[in-house]
């Protein structure tokens, strides 16, 4: 029985009605992850939640690139939150991990100085007319899934474990830093327990890797991410943290920014062009999903819906372990059915990359 002190590291969330912001970044690193959200949350849980089409980026990579001035991102961020209250919604959702911490910190920032919140007003209103209606309460999109994680699994198709050996799979979660770093109260679990990841595992049967750089950044950073001459930090966190997870032999790590996602896929195939090295068993890499791709498998979504083709790593042995059917001549077909192209060469050991496509 978890001690009273635990309820210190809870966070309301809310059952339903959310209105939600797409990210920037995801719809070209993991497009098809966003989408499955929309289907579990609306088909499969019978939620409402609206995808306005009319709001914006946060603009969070400019303003975190000392690009987009504090000013400037607030009225951004009053405008989405009127979009919210004219479409008659007030639980606020963010697909982005950082427009999560932004949205976070405009509302601490006016809480604390309500004369800088009037003023955002005052621009709002020139800017686009609109009045500044602030959320009733603001969530990260994998809050959400750990809210329903119980109804997820009542409806579970599978669950995380190895069909094969019948045991549960090991499974590595990374939590991006802007989700409780910044804000430790905003995050389920805090900055110290963070348990919005490991919630969901567990739920659906598979087993949380502890391990010692379990709480290390992956080492994105909008800097590294713009500067090449600073991807040699990015990687080399990235690369401290497999290192660290590979003696404890994970089935998958899943990760709730779409950054971190990202990079510890990619950085797999580039640390293994660099020097041959590989984490996975028998040669392989690590499979790296989102949550909303582990969600997704276990309610018996298709793999190549929920976008797993896009992938760095290969996903195949992963799925082979879960016992998902899938159609291995599907994997680079088009909504079209037509082919997309085909990998022409692969990474060592197996990590799988598009050196070119074969029309």
């Amino acid at each position: 029985m978890r001690r009273a002190s635990w309820q210190e590291y809870q966070k309301e969330i809310a059952d339903n009605k959310y209105y939600y912001a797409r990210s920037c970044i995801r719809q070209n690193f993991f497009p098809g992850s966003e989408r499955a959200f929309l289907d579990i949350l609306t088909n499969d849980l019978g939620v409402d939640i609206f995808d306005d089409p009319l709001h914006t980026s946060c603009t969070g990579i400019g303003y975190h690139s000392d690009v987009v001035p504090l000013e400037t991102i607030m009225t951004v961020v009053a405008r989405q939150f009127s979009l919210m209250a004219e479409a008659g919604y007030e639980n606020f959702i963010s697909s982005c991990i950082t427009s999560f911490g932004i949205y976070n910190e405009v509302l601490a920032t006016w809480e604390e100085f309500p004369e800088t919140e009037e003023r955002t007003r005052r621009y709002l209103r020139e800017a686009t007319g609109r009045e500044l209606v602030k959320p009733r309460s603001i969530a990260h999109t994998s809050d959400i899934m750990f809210h329903h994680r119980h109804s997820i699994a009542r409806r579970a198709k599978r669950r995380l474990v190895n069909l094969y050996t019948g045991e549960s799979l090991r499974v590595v979660e990374h939590i991006g830093c802007h989700y409780a770093k910044i804000f430790p109260k905003s995050g389920i679990g805090g900055s110290e327990f963070p348990y919005v990841l490991a919630g969901m595992i567990e739920a659906w049967g598979g087993d949380v890797v502890d391990y010692p750089e379990r709480r290390h950044c992956c080492g994105f950073g909008f800097r590294n991410y713009l500067v090449q001459a600073n991807r040699g930090s990015s990687i080399a966190n990235s690369h401290k943290k497999l290192e660290s997870m590979a003696p404890y032999k994970p089935d998958f790590i899943v990760a709730n920014c779409p950054g971190c996602a990202m990079f510890l896929d990619k950085w797999q195939y580039a640390i293994s062009e660099m020097d041959g090295t590989t984490y996975g068993a028998n040669g392989r890499g690590i499979p790296v999903l989102t949550y909303e791709e582990m969600a997704g498998l276990v309610l018996g979504y298709d793999p190549w819906e929920l976008g797993m083709q896009f992938h760095q790593v290969d996903v195949e042995p992963l799925l082979d372990k879960l016992g998902v059917e899938y159609n291995p001549d599907a994997k680079y077909l088009g909504r079209d059915g037509k082919l997309i192209g085909r990998p022409r060469a692969v990474a060592v050991n197996g990590c799988g990359v598009e050196l070119g496509l074969r029309r």
